[in-house]
């Protein structure tokens, strides 16, 4: 195991009743590093993203084999609180859902649930969470408007904020991108860059160009199977499979 992997998967299986959609896999994540995730539909990778903070498991017939280890504790143990777990590891959909109500209410309700009560602190929160997904600027003079205003772009940036205002250890995200321009998709991918530095990110990533641009490894996985891990650079420049090229150079997927 690298020293400084943050998740380690050892043999993962999963299966959706009979359907087995993620098979033996195995893989090391380091922390503070952008870790993308690619491939075709149907691929797992969802169900990947969703198993590392065990989201999978609110699916009726949903089962795993294998483990999942975060900081080296095996996150399907007994012992371990599924609610701190995702708090720990948090995640954002490709669709930005915020909450009915404020944009502040929506950051602020993550530190109310870990217990701060006081005013002054609440906005404290709310402002650092806001800075760090890159959207205080466009609405510290707006705080208590409802979030529905927003833009695509900026709904999907709270939606960011708020699961920074639980101070996770990573952030798991779905193609959060898929659906916005590319003046809200670059802000996003900035945001992400500096977050790393505090964070351990997984993204399943909206394109193969966006992966190019921001991650340090790259996964390819294709119908359940990782194909092959790696550095960026590595992996597009000399794929080790012909399947991974033929998915990068646009053959299929």
């Amino acid at each position: 195991m690298r020293e400084q992997s943050k998740i380690n998967i050892k043999n993962l299986n999963f299966y959706y009743g009979e359907k087995q959609v993620i098979k033996d896999l195995s893989l090391e994540i380091p922390k503070n590093e952008i870790f993308a995730i690619l491939g075709p539909a149907n691929s797992g990778i969802t169900t990947l993203l969703r198993t590392l903070n065990r989201l999978c498991h609110l699916t009726p017939e949903a089962r795993q084999e294998g483990e999942v280890f975060l900081d080296g504790k095996n996150i399907f143990d007994s012992d371990v609180s599924v609610t701190e777990l995702r708090r720990r590891v948090g995640m954002v959909f490709d669709v930005p859902t915020t909450l009915p109500m404020s944009i502040f209410d929506n950051v602020a309700l993550g530190p109310s649930l870990r217990g701060i009560k006081s005013k002054k602190i609440l906005e404290e929160e709310v402002e650092k969470a806001l800075r760090m997904s890159a959207l205080w600027d466009d609405v510290k003079d707006r705080l208590h408007t409802p979030a529905a205003r927003l833009s695509g772009g900026q709904q999907q940036r709270l939606c960011i904020a708020r699961v920074l205002a639980l101070e996770p250890e990573v952030i798991l995200l779905d193609r959060p991108c898929s659906a916005l321009d590319p003046i809200s998709t670059a802000k996003i991918e900035e945001s992400l860059m500096q977050l790393k530095e505090e964070l351990t990110i997984i993204i399943a990533p909206h394109s193969i160009q966006q992966a190019g641009r921001i991650a340090d490894r790259v996964a390819f996985m294709l119908m359940g199977d990782l194909i092959e891990e790696g550095p960026t650079q590595d992996v597009f420049s000399v794929p080790k499979d012909q399947r991974t090229n033929d998915y990068l150079t646009g053959r299929y997927g």
